[in-house]
């Protein structure tokens, strides 16, 4: 990937974002439940990072459920903002958990429709070479009725659509005054794709949205001016090089999966099964998946300290004996909530145990450990949500107005949407 310089977007902030080191932040995929964690650390983050305001970061890097999270800030749209958007019980404009369930029936149909056509030419092919490849080689192109993907993608890219053109929101990458990127994979070549770079900003964010996020097998490939795109972590797990490439001096990083330790776990005394083949088959997988997608992650941290020297690169991760992360049903509200306190409070105890080596790396780039407020035991995610950043990392008198007359202006926009709906 290119590391040559862009023509910079309009910012908010110019001469205090022209002192500081450019600052940026990069979110690893996970599903619905890697989205979750992701807004638990960002609430964590928010409030113990002073001189830092993260959704007002210089380069946003997105891949799968992180991209949502990632186009959500890029937008304005803070943690608590998300918090109540994505987990809390509620009706309106939220995106639920379910919406990523629902069949894909058209695709479902169209393979359908292909098996007479198919089978008739499988029949000519076997009966003119009977012997050769046999019945079950002739038969083989059946596999291509197959449908590529069981869930159906438009109800996230309405409720998508509809969110980033609400108020002073953006579909349109080009009209963000940050830069987002978003990864998918090509699925006919095999390489990564960053929508939001210069040959692919035209895109609107909520069709890279899908791309970036159809996993293969759950969602079928995504068609963008004539290509197919799959989910972004087919190639890497974060991307994070697509925002050193741009000059981020200062790139925090969040990946939610990691391998689950059972057996820690076990020891801990935290609720879980100590061996995880009593779980069958979804836990195997689950666990495998894991692994594959965090080992690699470690080489490619490994060679971003290598390759971008003059940055720091900070990862932030779940504890590798966390029951609740392992074994969370998304689809419970109380689940989800306790879920996202959980990572609020991991990325707290992962924040004063580093603490030492943390302090003076944050210095380098204008942003300060609030160890008051990290020191505080009984602080829990209910403040963050109330007031999600320290007092002189709060937006002037204006601004916080504005964006609370925005967040109400949201409630009363889905209240009037719950209050239509048939």
């Amino acid at each position: 990937m290119s590391g040559a310089a862009e023509p910079q977007r309009p910012r908010r902030g110019g001469k205090d974002r022209a002192r500081r080191p450019r600052i940026g932040l990069a979110l690893a995929g996970g599903g619905p439940l890697g989205g979750i964690y992701e807004i638990g650390a960002l609430l964590a983050l928010s409030e113990s990072l002073d001189g830092l305001d993260f959704d007002d970061l210089d380069v946003y890097v997105g891949v799968s459920s992180g991209g949502f999270v990632a186009a959500a800030l890029a937008n304005g749209i803070s943690a608590p903002q998300m918090y109540r958007l994505f987990i809390e019980d509620g009706a309106g404009l939220r995106l639920s958990p379910s919406l990523f369930l629902r069949p894909a029936l058209r695709e479902f149909v169209r393979r359908a429709l292909s098996v007479p056509r198919l089978l008739a030419e499988a029949t000519a092919v076997y009966l003119r070479h009977p012997w050769r490849g046999g019945a079950l080689g002739a038969y083989a192109a059946l596999g291509r009725a197959i449908p590529t993907g069981v869930f159906d993608q438009r109800a996230i890219d309405a409720f998508l659509r509809r969110l980033f053109t609400t108020g002073n929101r953006t579909d349109d990458f080009r009209q963000l005054r940050r830069q987002l990127f978003l990864v998918a994979t090509d699925l006919d070549t095999g390489s990564a794709v960053t929508f939001g770079g210069p040959a692919a900003d035209h895109v609107p964010i909520s069709k890279a949205l899908q791309a970036s996020a159809a996993l293969p097998g759950l969602f079928p490939p995504i068609r963008v001016d004539g290509r197919h795109y799959v989910d972004g972590a087919l190639n890497k797990t974060l991307h994070a090089s697509v925002a050193l490439d741009r000059g981020v001096r200062l790139l925090l990083c969040i990946n939610p999966l990691v391998p689950f330790d059972a057996s820690a776990a076990s020891r801990n005394g935290r609720p879980s099964v100590e061996k995880l083949d009593q779980g069958g088959l979804p836990l195997v997988l689950a666990q495998t998946f894991r692994a594959i997608i965090h080992s690699r992650m470690k080489v490619g941290m490994e060679k971003y300290r290598q390759q971008y020297p003059d940055a720091d690169v900070l990862l932030f991760e779940p504890d590798r004996e966390d029951a609740d992360m392992f074994f969370a049903n998304i689809f419970s509200y109380a689940h989800r909530e306790r879920l996202c306190e959980a990572a609020y409070r991991s990325t707290r105890r992962n924040l004063l145990a580093r603490q030492a080596l943390l302090a003076p790396l944050l210095a380098r780039h204008g942003v300060r450990l609030n160890l008051k407020r990290l020191d505080d035991g009984r602080r829990s995610m209910a403040d963050a949500l109330n007031d999600p950043r320290p007092l002189q990392a709060r937006p002037r008198g204006v601004r916080q107005a504005t964006r609370d007359l925005a967040h109400t202006l949201d409630h009363l926009e889905a209240w009037l949407a719950a209050a239509s709906a048939p």
